[in-house]
This record gives C-alpha cells, structure tokens and sequence, in this order.
C-alpha cells in the first residue's frame, strides 16, 4: 500500500460497492475506508479496509480522495465537507437536489483550485457513445440535423433499491433526475447546448411525489431539435439515441449494464442516399460485448488527480449545465413548476 494515494467511500450500497472494485485496480490507489448507515457492511470488507458509521467519521481517516455514493439528499453536503478537508472528490450523478446545491458546490471548488472535483456520468464512457461521437466529429455525415432519445425502466424503485428515490424530500426529482438525466448529458454532449425546451412532466402512474414520464421537445441556437423521453413505465427497459445527420443517422441502441435489463449494446450507422436507396439506405451495426465505462472512469480521475489534468467529461460545468437543463424541462411544464415551487 506504500506511497498509494488513500481513498474514502461515503456509501457502501450497489454504486459504492462498484467503485471499490475499480478503485483498487488502479496501482495508485486503494480504498482505506468506507462510511455506510448499514453496520452490516462491515462485514464484506477486508480488513485493510476500515468501517465508519457516518460521513464525519470517515473524513477523520487519512484521505487523498473521496469518492460519494449517497443518496441526493447527500450528494452536495459531502462533496462541499470533502473538499473543505482538501480531498479530491468523485461525486456521483445528480450533483444535489436542485440548482442551489450545485451552485454552492461549485462556490467551494473555487475555494480549492488546487482540488480535482470530477462526477459519475458513467454513459460518456461507453464505447457506442465514444465511437458515435467520433463519427459525428468527423464530419462524414455532415452536421447533425435533430435527435431523438428514449430512455426507460419499469418503475422508479428497480433491483431491490432503497424507496428514497420515491420521497421528493430526499431524492429532489423522480426518474428525470434520477435515471434521464444520463440522456440529458448526452444530449447535450452531441447537440450542444439547448436554450428552447417544452415539457410535460407527469406522476399519474405510480402517484409518487415524484415524475414518473418526462416528455421534452428543445432547441439548440443553431437550430438543432431534440426530442426526449424519459419514463418509469417502460416495461420493457430501454435506452435509445438516434441521430439525424444531412448524410445520414447514427443510431445507439441498448446498455451494457449491471442489471443486463437493456438489451444488447448495439450502434448503427446508416449511410443515406436519398436519390438512389428510396428509404432503405445500406447500413452497419457494431454490437459491443464488453463495458469499459466504470474501469475508464476511475482512471482517468486518476490521472486528472496524480498527474494534474483538468477533468474531461462530468466537470462540475458539465454538471451544472446538465442540471440546468435537466431543471428547464421541469420548470417548461408550467403546472409542474407551480405544483412544487421550482
């Protein structure tokens, strides 16, 4: 363990319990200590590995990084306490309830430039979205004309989760904020930013105090269109983005997953040739068998934090802009906006 910068997680749960294993592949780092309200997780761990009851105690320890795996309610305070005890912080997606905590975050990391501030949004790292974004870059399709993204569980409490994602109180928004917010990150990694958004937010189905089906229709400046769903009553669970190119479409299908619940991951390319294909154009799908995402991740955190490198993607900007966008949908429905004072 010698000379390995010291790593803390606050929330030992499903997320947590991940990080840790990607943590210590990584011959930089090793996990010291981690905090959970379960005293019952102490007992999975080794016993390099230390046990603390809250967050508190666990920004005692020695620490280099803290990486935040708690509920929304939780995710500003201790990323803003992890920072205050000068430790590079990973903090996973959202980044607080609303705009105010974000905002407050962000106000500390100005404080602490000498800190790196990185969060999960784990989708970047996936090689159909690293690969799409790629042809998109190049050009060969031309520029992007509109998007349409589709993503969806079957209820909000999935694969025995704790019920906090039900309580508006704690979690701050329902399957948007909690599961959508990937899809806004990513639409907005391909679009650009989008300064005109109509909603309609809706609880009907699972009458929780929280959103159960977001529907968004928004615009980019230079005029690119998106279209967006985000539910909780996709039985079938489903992850899709299309992109409409002048010379053709990208379209991503599927997520590779913990829960293996989003079928294969697929991405095709179409290439379009209107005068001569009359709407059946030739096309090439790459299927992808293996996730890279949560292994890159970490990595490249660790490198930001070892070798002094800003953060690439989920940059405490990325995540500011993503919650904004993510709380323009909410606040376009006007009798959602009025319904909860947002």
């Amino acid at each position: 363990m010698k000379n390995k910068l010291r790593v803390g997680i606050a929330g030992y749960g499903i997320v947590g319990k991940r990080r840790h294993q990607f943590i210590d592949m990584h011959p930089q780092l090793h996990t010291s200590a981690v905090c959970d309200q379960n005293a019952n997780q102490a007992s999975t761990l080794s016993k390099d590995v230390g046990y603390c009851p809250d967050y508190k105690s666990l920004l005692n320890k020695k620490l280099d990084i803290l990486f935040v795996c708690l509920s929304n309610d939780m995710a500003a305070e201790v990323t803003i306490a992890g920072l205050q005890a000068g430790l590079h912080v990973f903090c996973e997606k959202p980044p607080g309830r609303n705009m105010e905590e974000i905002s407050q975050v962000i106000a500390c990391e100005t404080q602490h430039p000498g800190l790196k501030l990185k969060y999960g949004f784990n989708h970047r790292y996936h090689d159909s979205v690293r690969d799409a974004l790629e042809i998109v870059k190049s050009g060969d399709l031309g520029k992007i004309i509109n998007l349409r993204g589709v993503y969806g569980k079957s209820k909000i409490i999935t694969f025995d989760q704790d019920d906090w994602r039900t309580h508006r109180d704690i979690a701050g928004g329902g399957v948007l904020l909690d599961q959508g917010i990937h899809m806004v990150d990513l639409l907005r990694l391909f679009g650009g930013e989008f300064t005109e958004v109509n909603s309609y937010i809706n609880n009907s189905f699972w009458n929780y105090d929280v959103e159960d089906n977001a529907y968004a229709l928004m615009k980019t400046d230079d005029g690119i269109v998106a279209i967006f769903h985000s539910s909780a009553t996709e039985w079938r669970h489903r992850f899709r983005l299309e992109i409409a190119l002048q010379r053709g479409n990208i379209i991503l299908s599927g997520l590779l997953s913990g829960s293996k619940s989003y079928g294969a991951e697929t991405l095709t390319v179409v290439w379009g040739n209107p005068e001569k294909d009359h709407g059946d154009p030739k096309e090439q799908m790459t299927r992808y068998n293996e996730d890279p995402s949560w292994h890159d991740e970490v990595f490249e955190f660790a490198d930001a934090v070892i070798n002094n490198k800003s953060i690439i993607n989920g940059s405490s900007d990325d995540a500011l802009r993503t919650m904004q966008l993510v709380y323009n949908i909410y606040c376009a429905d006007k009798e959602w906006k009025k319904k909860h004072n947002l």
